[in-house]
């Protein structure tokens, strides 16, 4: 876990596989200037976390397709964000996540509405997504492309594995600069990005609760308009059954957080507070 502690709460909660450090160290620094205090961690099975025993499914297709393996619920991520908030004794906070983290926000604002003062979901499905549902806002082509790299168990393959991922989940409006790309993903290199047995747990731990239509924090929903992973009609679909949500489509954007658009998201999550 790592973060500060002057400002407004603020939990940035990462997608699939990824340690905590893939948040641009950048971005959380423009939000601290604008007045928050930010929090990122590792998500169970995530970067210095504990890795769970493997289940049935061996890549995250196949947990998608539903041949998943009971390792923990959606319920249980949820909750160890809250620990979070409790380890750094906030009683709320404003949330931020992007991908999988995306509807694990989600999911928080469900299951512990006291605790979220603001929602702002990036990238994401639904949080009340579940099984073949998901698949139709995923572009399999891009799942199948992902699901065939294969780099070697080594901290080289672990760059390379992350450099091919970045690659893949680029913004089309914005060039892919694989040199600056290397170099933060050589600072920052795990094995998360190869891990298919930790991420299938993660996208198999499946949600029991209520639908995001109960969530009552002030939300934002942003999404690429060129995202090669998640299609943008998962974004309409929450914003449509959040009460109130605001919408955000940035064009030229995929499935990342390109420079050039921080200071515009770092505007859109300060002014939901109003």
């Amino acid at each position: 876990m790592t973060g500060n502690d002057q400002g407004e709460p603020l939990l940035l909660i990462a997608g699939l596989g990824v340690s905590r450090l893939w948040w641009p160290q950048g971005l959380s620094e423009a939000f601290g200037a604008r007045g928050f205090a930010v929090a990122r961690y590792d998500q169970r099975d995530a970067g210095q976390s504990t890795r769970l025993p493997a289940t049935a499914a061996r890549s995250p297709i196949a947990a998608l397709l539903g041949r998943r393996g009971a390792a923990y619920t959606a319920e249980e991520m949820t909750d160890d964000a809250i620990a979070v908030l409790d380890a750094l004794g906030w009683e709320s906070a404003h949330l931020f996540g992007v991908s999988l983290g995306g509807a694990i926000a989600q999911r928080i604002a469900i299951r512990h509405p006291s605790r979220v003062r603001t929602l702002t979901t990036m990238s994401a499905v639904p949080g009340d997504a579940a099984g073949l549902e998901t698949i139709r806002y995923v572009r399999l082509s891009t799942l199948v492309k992902l699901s065939r790299l294969k780099f070697p168990d080594t901290v080289e393959g672990d760059i390379e594995s992350g450099v091919a991922v970045a690659r893949l989940i680029s913004s089309p409006g914005y060039p892919f600069d694989e040199r600056s790309s290397r170099e933060a993903i050589t600072r920052i290199a795990d094995a998360g990005v190869r891990d298919a047995r930790s991420q299938s747990r993660q996208i198999g731990a499946q949600w029991h609760g209520p639908p995001i239509s109960t969530i009552k924090a002030p939300t934002l929903v942003l999404h690429g308009e060129g995202d090669p992973l998640i299609r943008p009609s998962a974004a309409r679909r929450i914003a449509v059954r959040v009460p109130g949500a605001r919408l955000r489509i940035l064009p030229g954007v995929g499935h990342e957080l390109p420079e050039p658009v921080w200071d515009r998201i770092v505007d859109e999550v300060r002014g939901l507070r109003s």
